[in-house]
């Protein structure tokens, strides 16, 4: 596990005093195109080809002010997460810098709450790839359960080759989403310029004022579909973790980070507004993807196969990006000590397959959830990876409160790349971020129900820290000296 010449490489890339040896073994094989794609990619996902129709159907038109308040949030949570890339890239990210500023303590909490967030996650994009499924006649005999099962061990299996047949899925993954919903935008522009009638409704904003205006149920849905859409920006904050397979990361890690609020606005808000233009917001159904619902509705040859094709895509890529996320972060941890040792072991191809393969057998339990409750599959889980989420970007926001404390008092040198107006916006949003889950004790259908299942959870988090500490290794992060050698000799060893 120790490699001392490459501790060395790393500390002289890093003008951080330490560096973190759960980042030993890995391969810089993530090119420019790749790191750039990931950070698109990463942020639009199941939660937008999806999930976008169940919260239509319960805010409307409104849907799209909620995607730009969160986005905002998202925004600042991925700037503070670019800056500690900056100051220490790491494959840990998030686990490695809440070791750095929280102490192994902070580190346990952290890793396993984006395990929560990425496990819970991957029995949603199983299900979504199975309701997509569904969608041709030909899948229709086929079980729910094992459609799902299907998609899982074949992004189980792509995976565990090497990084850069990840990066190669991811980019080409990214590029048709990005692709398709530029298609998509050119189109419903197009039909609702000229008028044309669809499914006998003409698109244009009448068709918001004529079925309840902006707001049809009020001001109350719109926050209590606040945590559906935080979720809908997972997979933002990857980035961080893939920043430590990245040729170059300080070179390209800004450019991603900032390109990523116009992606939202654009993307997520512009999405749901052209869907509301066109068709009624009472038109979309939770179990199909709303640009499935438009081009069907449009009535251009297999226009519907195509974009179903497409949203099923979205759906594996999330599941890709599940799996190479909790990887790393639990690697991170297990060469802590603070999960299993299994999650520890790498491939030849510097590939953790150990987390992956742990990860995996999440998603088992997510084809049981399949086979036991197929119609409530996504829902049951979609709040629960919400919670994961917010405990992993409020953890980022702490930590960099920590890095910014820490350089004030001249201990570290912040990056020219920072969040502004630091500790202010880090203060905003974990008020955002609390907010969001006490709206949800408001929710008394699956809101309530998922914070009774999170208190578990919780405690069985606090149950396995007195399992474990007794075993945590104190050298994971090594100081290095101004030679840049490693001054702790148990790394040699």
């Amino acid at each position: 596990m120790q490699h001392p010449d490459e501790l060395t490489a790393r500390a002289a890339a890093t003008p951080a005093a330490t560096v973190d040896i759960g980042d030993i073994g890995y391969q810089k094989h993530l090119r420019k195109r790749h790191m750039q794609m990931i950070a698109i990619g990463g942020s639009i996902g199941t939660g937008l080809f999806l999930g976008a129709s169940g919260r239509m159907a319960l805010a409307g038109p409104a849907l799209a002010i909620v995607y730009i308040v969160c986005g905002i949030f998202t925004f600042m949570v991925v700037r503070a997460l670019g800056e500690l890339v900056m100051h220490r890239p790491s494959s840990g990210a998030f686990v490695s810098y809440a070791r750095e500023f929280l102490g192994e303590r902070g580190a346990y909490s952290v890793g396993w709450l984006y395990f929560l967030n990425w496990s819970t996650t991957l029995v949603a994009d199983i299900t979504a790839v199975a309701l997509y499924a569904h969608f041709w006649s030909f899948f229709v005999p086929i079980p729910q359960w094992t459609l799902a099962l299907i998609a899982l061990a074949v992004v189980v299996g792509f995976n565990v080759v090497s990084v850069r047949l990840f990066g190669e899925l991811e980019f080409w993954f990214a590029l048709i989403k990005v692709g398709t919903i530029l298609v998509f935008m050119v189109v419903a522009i197009v039909l609702i310029a000229s008028g044309t009638p669809i499914d006998g409704n003409t698109p244009g904003i009448s068709t918001i004022t004529d079925n309840g205006g902006f707001f049809p149920r009020g001001l109350a849905p719109m926050l209590t579909i606040a945590l559906g859409v935080v979720f809908a920006f997972g997979g933002t904050e990857m980035i961080g973790v893939a920043a430590g397979e990245s040729d170059n990361p300080r070179a390209i890690i800004p450019k991603a980070v900032n390109s990523i609020m116009w992606r939202i606005i654009l993307f997520y808000a512009g999405s749901v507004v052209l869907f509301t233009l066109l068709l009624p917001w009472t038109a979309y159904s939770p179990s199909e993807s709303p640009f499935v619902t438009v081009m069907s509705s449009i009535g251009i040859p297999h226009a519907a196969d195509v974009m179903n094709l497409v949203v099923l895509t979205a759906a594996m890529s999330s599941l890709n990006a599940g799996l190479y996320a909790t990887g790393r972060t639990l690697r991170s941890m297990a060469v802590a000590g603070t999960a299993p040792r299994f999650a520890a072991r790498m491939n030849r191809h510097g590939v953790p397959y150990g987390g992956i393969l742990l990860t995996s057998s999440v998603g088992i339990a997510g084809v049981l959830l399949n086979l036991l409750m197929p119609q409530k599959a996504f829902e049951i889980v979609l709040n629960l990876a919400g919670l994961g989420i917010v405990g992993t970007w409020a953890s980022i926001m702490i930590c960099h409160w920590a890095f910014v404390r820490k350089a004030q008092r001249g201990e570290y040198r912040r990056p020219d790349f920072q969040l502004p107006f630091a500790p202010v916006l880090n203060i905003l949003t974990l008020g955002f971020l609390a907010a969001v889950v006490g709206l949800m004790f408001f929710d008394a259908e699956i809101g309530r129900i998922t914070l009774a299942v999170f208190i578990l959870v919780v405690a069985a988090m606090v149950a396995g820290w007195f399992q474990v500490r007794g075993r945590l290794d104190p050298d994971v992060l090594a100081p290095i000296d101004d030679y840049g050698a490693t001054t702790n000799e148990t790394l040699g060893s």
